[in-house]
């Protein structure tokens, strides 16, 4: 392929100074030792494309009898996997650099992207120019072009690199705002950063790597660092940046400051007894898991004094939900093990007289509690569970049914009498983060509301819920300010990443405050993401999304991908999602999002079918609706579907190959084979069992535990499968692909295997992110777009 249309410049250089003859390697000077100075290629950024051709007379009227440096830069785009060659004519001292790293004649990869060429050369006054050529070659042909729009496909890289949210709080009186930034750079480094703002003016009052948080009342923020009095908690005013040190020599642990700010509540832990390390004794299933041995207990701790209160002793873990306003209260969690019966582990709820050191039980033995807020009266308490909990008040199920322990509800306990309240029984979404606003008396609340999250109030008087209008699609964070009626929060949606906002909870008002979305997407084309939902065989509309290609053509056939959900959550709208449905539309797919029933964020009725079915409902809604979206859209090659799914996901992909063959590939990331082994080997095999196979076990349910694995139907499998795996995963273990490869591999199907060194459940170091994705994408390439190159350039075939 020629380049034809580059961008252009070059500037006069002089020859240095000559000291001596030689420099310190005894070289004599060389014109091409001025490629060796630093250069950057920034000032092509937004320079305009000219032809090729027009470079040699440009470089003839700057002679004068200088060097000349020059720099050229191109774009290139390739939609598969490629390899190429650059071949320059007409330069004798130049350097090249693909995507910033420097490459010479040899052959060189290219991912699928948009990839961008640098040229920088030295010409000698006297040199005659030659005529100007440069190519890149490919033994693939078709698959390079060249772009000269300053546009490029969205990459896993886009995914990962950049600044992003990582904490949104709002002053006590709303006049500042603490913000949290996570910065990620190419090879994987990241840092960390707060700024504290004054939103009247927008002004950054200032900025540290500190871990910042604001006082209740005071107005002011403070961190803790270690010094010569031991580890201290150092205050400031945001304003004049004056500083106190508050508390000295506090012990490791955390702590909240009590409303009134006289005293901190400490969570501090206690080691418990320990094992020789060469044979070692398990107490209990969870005892194999690094720390559980060690509990926390509560210490009051008085700011005045210094004095340390221990609060709670016992050998079952406590924490502090929350503490009244006039610093009186705590409401103390404590939870205990129970295994002869589910569930497992068991929460108490307790309110503790800070003063006299007595304690109510308030709700006693529930295996079902999330957490508890006090009101801003100390009246009343929030609380959040599953439908389950409190005796079951907030369920919402069918006859027969159990209720999802992730759909979380809320209710309302009236200290003075106990009574309860479930606020969101008849209320479809299941709630996430919530506060009780000292401001104007109502609780805000987030929620996961079909593939959104949504945020809402409600008003505690008659507990009418309102949803409250954002400018985004999810709502990942946010705060309220605690006397002022102020809302700041952060977010993203399914075609563009972080931006914050602040509300004026008064006035009804919306004011964008930051967009970090701009410059992660400057330059960046995007295909479209449309919502579609169908009536599957029981009458019910299942809610899903498409992703089309960039410069999508609806007359031609495209390869799909379907994404489902892993665990219970639904797919969400999440931009930089582990599966970035956009990046995989850039590569030439069309990305079919199902959340088929079963999903938190549709209502109770519908998570409960996740419970007690080991994947049949869901799996019948992802192969009805794949059936029904080829039907409805002629531009998919229904000879070319894929899928994929991580965790619960990939037992999904597993299982929806021993239902039907209307795959041509599956992967299948850290998936369960076995729920028999997954049960009884991982981590929260057991506990996560209490959610999908409640009251189920494996020697009373044979036909969920054993008729439903994969395993145990893998002669019906005919799909090619990938299985990835961090062999270090201690949720799902690693032999769970092991097992399922292995009997595949037996019975001569097509199937493959990757494991990522040292890496859990999710793949997170970058380097490995990128090589993890890349094996997906290459697998794809290598099924739905009849391209095995990528794939076999990572995984070269071997004659063993």
């Amino acid at each position: 392929m020629n380049i034809n249309r580059v961008k252009h410049a070059s500037f006069p250089l002089m020859k240095p100074f000559i000291i001596e003859d030689t420099d310190v390697n005894s070289k004599s000077f060389n014109s091409r030792s001025l490629l060796d100075a630093a250069t950057s290629f920034e000032i092509l950024k937004d320079a305009p494309y000219i032809n090729l051709q027009d470079i040699a007379a440009a470089q003839k009227e700057s002679g004068n009898g200088r060097y000349t440096l020059g720099l050229i830069s191109f774009s290139i785009q390739n939609e598969r996997y490629a390899t190429a060659k650059l071949k320059i004519e007409g330069l004798q001292n130049y350097t090249a650099l693909l995507d910033g790293n420097k490459i010479g004649t040899e052959e060189f990869a290219l991912e699928p992207s948009v990839h961008t060429i640098n040229i920088k050369y030295i010409l000698d006054p006297d040199s005659n120019q030659q005529p100007l050529s440069i190519s890149v070659e490919s033994a693939q042909d078709g698959v390079l072009s060249s772009r000269s729009d300053n546009k490029r496909r969205y990459t896993i890289k886009d995914v990962m690199l950049g600044t992003r949210f990582s904490g949104i709080s709002l002053s006590p009186d709303g006049k500042y705002l603490i913000c949290g930034y996570t910065t990620t750079l190419p090879g994987g480094k990241t840092s960390s950063s707060n700024k504290v703002i004054e939103l009247a003016t927008g002004n950054i009052l200032a900025q540290t790597s500190e871990n910042i948080a604001w006082m209740p009342t005071s107005n002011r923020y403070y961190y803790t660092t270690e010094s010569r009095e031991g580890k201290i908690i150092v205050a400031t005013e945001p304003s004049t940046g004056h500083q106190e040190i508050l508390a000295k020599n506090l012990p490791e642990g955390r702590f909240r400051f009590a409303p009134t700010e006289e005293y901190l509540i400490c969570t501090l832990t206690q080691k418990g007894p320990e094992e020789r390390e060469e044979i070692y004794e398990v107490i209990a299933p969870d005892d194999r898991q690094p720390g559980w041995r060690t509990r926390s207990y509560l210490a009051k701790y008085d700011l005045k004094t210094g004095i340390m209160q221990q609060l709670t002793f016992g050998y079952n873990n406590a924490s502090a939900a929350d503490i009244s306003s006039d610093g009186k209260y705590i409401l103390v969690m404590t939870n205990k093990g129970r295994l002869t019966e589910r569930p497992t582990t068991l929460y108490s709820l307790h309110l503790l007289n800070t003063e006299t050191m007595e304690a109510d039980v308030l709700v006693e033995d529930d295996g079902f509690l999330n957490t508890a807020k006090f009101s801003p009266d100390g009246k009343k308490i929030l609380i959040s569970g599953s439908p389950e909990s409190l005796g079951g008040i907030g369920k919402s199920v069918k006859e027969g049914q159990i209720p999802s322990i992730y759909d979380i509800q809320l209710y309302v306990m009236e200290l003075q009498n106990r009574e309860i309240t479930p606020v969101t029984k008849e209320f479809d979404p299941s709630v996430q983060d919530f506060v009780w606003s000292k401001a104007d008396g109502n609780i805000y609340f987030t929620a996961e509301n079909r593939d959104l999250i949504s945020l809402y109030k409600m008003e505690p008087s008659g507990y009418k819920i309102e949803q409250i209008e954002t400018k985004e699609e999810l709502v990942t964070n946010f705060t309220t300010a605690a006397a002022a009626p102020l809302l700041a929060y952060y977010g993203q949606g399914a075609s563009n990443s972080d931006r914050s906002y602040i509300i004026d909870l008064k006035k009804n008002r919306t004011s964008l405050r930051e967009d970090l979305s701009k410059e992660i997407l400057d330059g960046i084309e995007l295909g479209e993401c449309v919502a579609w939902e169908f009536a599957n065989s029981k009458g019910d509309k299942i809610n899903c999304r498409y992703y089309l290609p960039p410069h999508f053509d609806a007359d031609k056939k495209y390869p799909l991908i379907v994404d489902y959900y892993g665990g219970c959550s639904p797919t969400s709208r999440t931009f930089e999602s582990r599966y970035p449905q956009h990046a995989y539309a850039a590569l030439g797919y069309v990305m079919l999002v199902i959340n088929p029933s079963g999903a938190t964020g549709f209502g109770q009725e519908f998570s409960a079918r996740h419970v007690n079915t080991a994947g049949q409902g869901p799996a019948e809604d992802i192969i009805e609706g794949v059936k029904q979206f080829c039907k409805e859209h002629s531009f998919i090659n229904d000879k070319k579907i894929g899928c994929i799914g991580a965790s619960y996901g990939g037992f999904m992909t597993q299982y929806l190959q021993t239902q039907t063959d209307i795959f041509a590939a599956a992967v299948s990331h850290a998936g369960i084979s076995d729920h028999t082994s997954y049960w009884g080997e991982g981590y929260w095999g057991y506990s996560y069992s209490e959610v999908s196979m409640a009251g189920s076990y494996p020697w009373s349910h044979r036909e969920l535990y054993v008729n439903q694995s994969p395993l145990y139907n893998a002669e019906k499998i005919n799909t090619p499968i990938l299985f990835l795996h961090g062999d270090a995963d201690t949720n799902v273990p690693v032999g769970e692909s092991i097992q399922m490869y292995t009997a595949l591999k037996l019975l001569g199907k097509e199937t493959a295997m990757v494991l990522v060194k040292d890496q859990d459940h999710h793949i997170k170091e970058y380097n490995k992110r990128i090589q993890w994705q890349y094996t997906i994408w290459a697998w794809f390439a290598k099924w739905l777009q009849d391209d095995p190159t990528w794939w076999e350039s990572m995984y070269k075939p071997k004659s063993l």
